[in-house]
């Protein structure tokens, strides 16, 4: 089991829940962090037993974005540097993953932070978090796929006032905006969170993977590509273990008791 020194990594009945933890920093990015992290996220993907993780901080912040005083991000450094060396393996990492991600959002996500909020397939809130394009408080950009993820989900009006303006985005804001599946207190997030996983981890792993790949391409297809692919994943879909048991448990008029393979 590998040691981390700046997040946690724990796998429980198929859930792998990884922590950022740099509490003292609000769970800032450096590029310790960066590292453990895509890590932890190659190993979850490789590890047969999970199906099904979440993303969480621990103390008052999910993430505040990327470390400004950590001792690599020094003046003159280009900040495309960290962008590249970090969020590039990270977010597409997250995004292609063939396993769904949850994020448990105990608090603040700005910056790049908030980026990784958005790049999970699903986001649980507690009702006080909030989301922050705080970049531009600073005289920078979004970075780190948020001007991708947020114009999906919002429409480029409601994308360029959170960006423009720095805006905070409370979570039942954001649920209304359709950014947050959940917005519940604090003492319920974890058992709003357990729902999720629980379903996850017992659900055709393998078709849950193959349906975050159709949806990523879907965005940057018409209809009848759309539709091949599709087809494509359907007979993919149709030689697993999974969908054997489906059949057979439909017959049977009982639960299907899926293993992921």
């Amino acid at each position: 089991m590998t040691a981390y020194k700046t997040l946690t990594y724990t796998l429980e009945e198929g859930v792998c829940t990884i922590t950022l933890n740099r509490p003292e920093v609000y769970n800032a990015v450096n590029n310790a962090l960066a590292d453990e992290l895509l890590l932890a996220l190659h190993t979850a993907e490789n590890e047969e037993e999970v199906r099904v993780i979440v993303l969480t901080g621990t103390g008052k912040a999910f993430c505040t974005g990327h470390d400004l005083k950590a001792p690599e991000n020094a003046p003159g450094n280009p900040a495309s540097k960290a962008i590249y060396r970090n969020y590039f393996p990270i977010i597409p990492k997250m995004r292609l993953m063939p396993k769904p991600i949850i994020c448990r959002l105990n608090g603040v996500a700005a910056g790049a932070g908030c980026s990784l909020a958005l790049a999970c397939d699903m986001i649980i809130a507690q009702e006080n978090a909030e989301l922050i394009q705080i970049f531009v408080n600073i005289g920078l950009v979004p970075d780190a796929g948020s001007t991708y993820f947020l114009t999906q989900l919002v429409g480029r009006s409601k994308a360029f006032e959170m960006m423009s303006k720095g805006t905070r985005i409370k979570a039942s804001e954001a649920k209304e905006l359709g950014i947050v599946h959940e917005a519940v207190p604090l003492e319920a997030l974890d058992a709003a969170v357990k729902a999720q996983t629980d379903y996850y981890a017992k659900a055709p792993t393998k078709s849950i993977g193959m349906i975050k790949k159709m949806l990523n391409q879907a965005y940057h297809s018409d209809l009848m590509q759309v539709m091949e692919m599709e087809a494509t994943y359907q007979d993919i879909a149709g030689k697993t273990k999974d969908h054997q048991e489906g059949v057979m448990a439909f017959i049977q008029k009982r639960s299907p008791q899926f293993t992921g393979k």
